[in-house]
């Protein structure tokens, strides 16, 4: 067989999306691949994904970076869940946490269990049954340990906050100590082929030209190669997400060191808190049809933790995804995919399973259309689902003290969406479709935190009597209280174990 791989790659972009592409495929290609990115000083970067989820503990894992050093370099914190406040009605609260909530029985999952008790007066908030919840309501966190098998404490789920930018700049670092050529310059012209259409090579401002095999668009919402190059369309969800706009803002941290992010519904839309160590990343994400940009932005700063670090900057957007992810010899990686605004902290999650996609999919020279179009077809999926998971927290109001939210609770919602919600309902019953992002425990703490709470509990849980349900319940929230005693404050322990330097070093260590 005659060889047919594709050794030269070329990423446009850098930021988050460019430097985790160029450190993941350089770890798993190998020296025996060229791979260029090209960036631009003089282009800024989005730099608002801040947040993640624990997939994010696979990539770094893959690439063997070494927690301690990786958290201390990007001035990162531990996130246990993120916090939704006002969303259900105002003066609620309730965090959608990482991780188990209490034990199943009976091939009937623990929430059944507290629906009972809860229906007969007898149990608290579902958030004193899950150690991440109630950890990140007093401040504490501690990795997973296996000193303590069977105990909650030995499965702790968890991921990061941290500082996009240095996380680039780390991850560039990671990239070039394994060839990755960096190329300076700002994109002038595309060219493609003749008959295939296939870009060929990029020519920059200076004159420079690029060529390659595969070019990955890192190149931000403009998406230059597979929007602007190929003319690769885009599927509009403003009607069911209808934030366009975020006026984000860096500001001191005067408050504790949280181990969870918080979401605070406003008047059009909700404003992120994300705590690093050396400051508190903030953002309203609002829709321009109800708030201007100068209000939103007068808003923002009215609530921040502690005095601002800069002028609020305004990022406009149009929630949606492209109509084919890869096409020809372009794969789109971040933004240039499409936009889910960051409710659940997704961004970098995409650009993850993204690039994982790709390596799974890695093509040969003659790009075999079948396996473009299952990468389609899987990334189509995977949008769609978090999309509905993020209609939920809007759709799953009582509000209607604004007219944005009068708005969000009377749209119309996709099918996909409202079976789950009917299914839920009726007797608590959620279903994961194929490899959909979100697990049954999102869902759940989402619905019954805003208010939508079943009519009824699982058949199965009458078989056990009365006192054996409600001992299962009291124990679990005992135990839970049990492990709160042995774990550190969140402050505490990222000043033992991952305080970042006085000068940040690129330079990564590798577990």
């Amino acid at each position: 067989m005659s060889d047919t791989r594709v050794e030269r790659i070329v990423i446009l972009g850098g930021g988050t999306a460019g430097w985790m592409a160029a450190a993941a495929l350089s770890k798993t290609l190998g020296p025996r691949y060229s791979i260029a990115l090209v960036e631009s000083e003089d282009i800024g970067t989005v730099g608002v994904g801040e947040a993640t989820i624990p997939m994010i503990q696979q990539y770094n894992q893959a690439l063997q970076l070494d927690e301690p050093d990786f958290v201390a370099h990007t001035q990162g914190s531990f996130k246990l869940g993120i916090e939704f406040v006002d969303w259900g009605r105002k003066g609620d609260s309730y965090i959608h946490g990482f991780g188990k909530i209490g034990q199943s029985m009976s091939l009937a999952p623990f929430y059944q269990f507290w629906l009972k008790q809860r229906a007969a007066g007898a149990a608290g908030p579902l958030d004193e049954y899950s150690l991440n919840t109630a950890a990140a309501r007093v401040n504490r966190f501690l990795p997973p340990s296996d000193r303590h098998p069977g105990s909650p404490l030995a499965d702790i789920a968890y991921a990061y906050h941290f500082d996009a930018g240095l996380y680039a700049r780390y991850l560039r670092g990671y990239a070039e100590q394994r060839g990755v050529r960096r190329v300076e310059g700002k994109l002038a012209s595309v060219e493609r082929h003749p008959d295939t259409g296939f870009v060929t090579a990029l020519t920059l401002e200076n004159g420079q030209r690029v060529d390659g095999q595969l070019f990955i668009d890192c190149s931000g919402f403009r998406g230059l190669l597979i929007g602007e190059a190929l003319g690769t369309g885009y599927v509009d969800w403003s009607h069911w997400l209808p934030c366009n706009r975020a006026a984000a803002v860096q500001c001191e941290r005067r408050e504790a060191l949280t181990p969870y992010t918080r979401s605070t519904a406003r008047e059009a839309g909700w404003q992120w808190r994300i705590p690093l160590q050396h400051r508190v990343g903030n953002g309203y994400v609002f829709c321009a049809d109800h708030v201007s940009e100068d209000e939103a932005s007068a808003r923002l700063l009215q609530r921040l933790d502690g005095p601002a670090l800069m002028t609020p900057k305004i990022l406009k957007f149009t929630t949606g995804k492209r109509k084919r992810f890869w096409s020809k010899n372009v794969v789109a990686v971040g933004l240039a995919s499409g936009f889910m605004e960051p409710l659940e902290s997704t961004s970098i999650h995409l650009i993850q399973s993204s690039i994982a996609r790709l390596t799974t999919f890695f093509p040969h020279a003659g790009f075999d259309a079948v396996d473009i179009d299952a990468f389609n077809a899987q990334s189509h999926v995977e949008f769609d689902r978090i999309r509905d998971f993020l209609i939920l927290h809007y759709k799953a109001t009582t509000r209607d003290d604004t007219p944005f939210w009068r708005q969000v609770r009377e749209m119309p919602i996709p099918e996909t969406l409202r079976a789950k919600i009917d299914l839920f309902r009726s007797n608590g019953r959620f279903f994961r479709e194929q490899e959909e992002l979100f697990g049954e425990m999102s869902w759940v703490q989402v619905m019954i935190g805003q208010g939508i709470v079943p009519r009824r509990w699982h058949a199965l849980v009458d078989s056990f009597d009365d006192a054996a349900v409600a001992k299962h319940v009291e124990d679990t929230r005992r135990i839970i209280q049990n492990c709160l005693r042995v774990m550190p404050d969140h402050a505490d322990f990222i000043a033992r174990h991952c305080a970042a330097p006085p000068a940040t070093v690129v330079a990564p260590k590798v577990a």
